[in-house]
């Protein structure tokens, strides 16, 4: 059974988006191709898109996981892993039957879910702007350093610790391993930026569903960047840690823009 609640010999069935210009704007507002680095995130960001904007009215249908799937350019498994993580939050409703299918909630969660104004766009791009420069640069200056056992052991160690942690205690362990990452650089003025960005963006996270499958794949992310910096490959570095990063703004911006 996937995430509508169909089986296979159980046909999926979509209401129209509304007008042909209407489908048009959806078309290229929402349902294109999405970036295969954070294809997920992408792909709820999507979604709630489609939610937020109208172009799919509350108690509406979205289209079938196939055809989501091609117009997104991604896997089903994809499609139904976002689409499962939107329901768990409240915004999709998956219904079984001769006519299932997923369904746009009636009464949509209150935003930002922990109260509160939600941020304008000017500020998130200050929050998220800043730490892109921060981060970034940090991940690429401590691959470029000589690391001491210790250092390389402490990272590790943070890493491993993040990967095994509860949902509870995930914010928390993700925003030291980041912070340990610009503690290797050697600068106490770029771990006291980055810590006061972070507070400003845990700010922000707590606003919105800390969703499981998110979690796995920033766990994997994480892995790619602390491998790059162990090798001292720079620019792996740069790159990994902006994928990952790029992968929150797109939550964040999704949720909260």
């Amino acid at each position: 059974m996937d995430a509508a609640g169909s089986t296979a010999d159980t046909p999926e069935v979509s209401a129209p988006v509304g007008d042909p210009a209407g489908q048009s704007l959806a078309d290229e507002i929402v349902f294109r191709p999405v970036r295969s680095g954070n294809a997920f995130e992408d792909t709820v960001a999507r979604l709630l898109q489609a939610v937020r904007l109208g172009i799919v009215e509350p108690g509406g249908a979205l289209p079938p996981e196939r055809d989501l799937a091609v117009r997104f350019s991604v896997s089903r498994d994809t499609v139904r892993d976002a689409i499962r993580s939107l329901s768990e939050a409240g915004y999709l409703i998956a219904r079984r039957g001769r006519y299932g299918g997923t369904f746009v909630s009636e009464r949509l969660p209150v935003e930002p879910l922990t109260g509160g104004s939600p941020p304008s766009e000017a500020e998130l791009d200050d929050v998220l702007g800043l730490r892109e420069i921060l981060e970034i640069g940090a991940a690429r200056a401590a691959a470029g350093r000589s690391l001491s056992a210790d250092d390389r052991d402490g990272l590790w160690q943070s890493l491993t610790e993040t990967a095994a942690a509860s949902v509870d205690d995930y914010r928390r362990l993700d925003s030291r391993l980041h912070l340990t990452i610009g503690q290797l650089v050697g600068s106490p003025s770029l771990v006291s930026l980055m810590a006061d960005n972070r507070t400003r963006v845990n700010e922000l996270l707590d606003r919105i569903p800390l969703l499981p499958l998110n979690i796995a794949h920033s766990n994997e992310q994480h892995e790619a960047i602390v491998a790059a910096i162990l090798t001292g490959n720079r620019a792996r570095a740069a790159e990994a840690m902006s994928e990952h990063l790029d992968g929150s703004a797109v939550l964040l911006r999704g949720f909260l823009g």
